[in-house]
């Protein structure tokens, strides 16, 4: 489990998980302490990414968030890998 603070309102819990044939990272998106999105990434054999989670973190945020927002919490993810 690693966690992503992208602000003092905002952070991304990330998981990974054994599925039946691979593995896939969970993220889920917390405001304030509660949960309030997920989203998942499967592999079959493994990730190609810069870091653990990138993907799957990416994905969330450019689901979640729009424009400013969105470029401002891409950024951080990119800080803190």
């Amino acid at each position: 489990m690693r966690i992503f603070n992208l602000d003092k309102q905002y952070n991304i819990v990330c998981n990974s998980v054994n599925t039946r044939s691979g593995f896939k990272h969970v993220a889920t998106l917390h405001r304030n302490g509660y949960s309030i999105a997920n989203a998942k990434k499967c592999y079959i054999n493994r990730t190609w990414e810069r870091f653990t989670y990138e993907s799957v973190l990416i994905k969330m945020i450019n689901n979640y968030f729009k424009d400013k927002e969105q470029e401002q919490y891409l950024a951080v993810i990119a800080k803190e890998a």
